[in-house]
């Protein structure tokens, strides 16, 4: 088996699975068996504390094109992704999550493009169902934030489930930082690309890996990963302060001049003094989150530590 070439890698994270481990593998078999095209299923355990690992290592007995890659600990989900691209052999690669949100079935439309050229295809989401208003307000800013932030236009509306050609995964492989956005880094290696439409399922069983905490954490690893632009906010609010106090003190000079008034310049001076406090912590804590990835990158410790593998 392994002497035979893989023309496709289908890579999938998995963290606290038991529910739908099963489900997914029976899915994914299915479409891809329907390509009559040599296959390998790379399950990653991102150090589940369920029964998740013991079920991909039965799935693993049962089927030899199932790979597993498990780790020491849980390192996250993007780690994950970059585990299983380390080890994936096909010629295509596709990332996809365990939680049948994103449908298996969409690969074949991916498969389809790549065979007319495309080196990325990712899937583009056009409704979604079984989430919360909340949950969608929140992934809407997040895109638009985004797009306004930075330098690298990654597509609205699309999550890590793509398909790539194996030079763009040898490309997005090679790419060293540590705090990994992988859809942000998949649009930054360039390459044609283009999206297929689908519609978002409801998680098929089992808990969102992605609460609020999470959410912010990935969005900041974003911003921060392709933009420098969070870094200029103190040019700005210290240029407005500057404006709003020279305006402050002229307004209180006139009205001295021509009305005789006298304006207290304890009260305004006391609420300038704590704003600008403020606005002191938030670009020191914007400052310290860029200053924390650069010790992280200096001390190049490994991105993920296995624990073992089992058909690699």
């Amino acid at each position: 088996m392994d002497n035979i070439p893989i023309e496709f890698s289908v890579i999938v994270p998995l963290y606290n699975e038991e529910l739908v481990i099963t489900e997914t593998y029976t899915r994914l078999k299915e479409v891809m068996d329907s390509t009559k095209e040599p296959y390998e299923l790379v399950f990653v355990d991102d150090g589940s504390r369920d029964k998740t690992l013991v079920m991909a290592k039965d799935l693993c007995r049962r089927d030899t094109r199932v790979k597993l890659l498990s780790f020491s600990r849980n390192f996250g989900h993007q780690v994950a992704i970059t585990a299983g691209m380390d080890y994936a052999r096909g010629r295509a690669v596709v990332i996809i999550d365990a939680d049948l949100q994103d449908p298996p079935e969409v690969i074949l439309a991916m498969i389809d493009k790549w065979r007319d050229g495309y080196d990325v295809v990712y899937g583009k989401r056009v409704a979604r169902k079984g989430e919360t208003f909340f949950k969608k307000v929140t992934a809407k800013l997040f895109y638009m934030l985004l797009k306004n932030l930075t330098d690298v236009d990654v597509p609205l509306d699309t999550g890590d489930f793509r398909l790539m050609d194996r030079k763009a995964c040898d490309a997005l492989k090679s790419l060293p930082e540590r705090n990994r956005y992988v859809r942000g880094l998949a649009t930054w290696i360039g390459f044609r690309q283009a999206g297929v439409e689908f519609v978002r399922e409801e998680r098929f069983a089992g808990e969102t890996k992605y609460p609020l905490k999470t959410m912010i954490r990935f969005a900041t690893d974003a911003i921060t990963s392709f933009s420098y632009r969070p870094l200029k906010l103190a040019i700005y609010l210290g240029s407005v302060m500057v404006l709003a106090g020279t305006l402050y003190s002229v307004l209180a000079v006139c009205a001295r001049l021509f009305t005789g008034a006298a304006i207290p310049l304890w009260l305004p001076l006391a609420s300038v003094g704590v704003f600008s406090n403020g606005i002191t912590l938030i670009v020191i804590g914007i400052m310290g989150e860029y200053i924390g990835r650069i010790a992280d990158e200096t001390k190049a410790r490994p991105l993920y530590i296995l624990k073992e593998k089992v058909g690699l």
